[in-house]
């Protein structure tokens, strides 16, 4: 039996992988083509939307999705875009 006199120590770990957004967005784009989907109109519903639903939870995309904030997605899709193409 514990001693209720003492405090507990509760220590959470942090993840051990650093999640990037760019292996998250080509991971969860590869499983919603696996599915049949099509995975620009589901990220664009899932992001305008913030439901997880729109993601597959085929190859835990769903779960992978939710780890980044729906502003970190738009925010590398943008900054893709405007690094590949050039307005002269």
């Amino acid at each position: 039996m514990q001693d209720i006199n003492k405090t507990q120590f509760f220590s959470v770990q942090p993840e051990l992988e650093e999640v990037s957004v760019k292996d998250v967005i080509r991971d969860v784009y590869e499983a919603l083509q696996e599915k049949g989907y099509n995975p620009v109109n589901q990220m664009v519903g899932y992001i305008m939307s913030g439901d997880p639903s729109f993601i597959t939870s085929h190859k835990n995309a769903r779960s992978r999705i939710m780890k980044v904030e729906r502003d970190e997605l738009v925010e590398e899709v943008l900054k893709t875009y405007i690094d590949n193409h050039s307005w002269e």
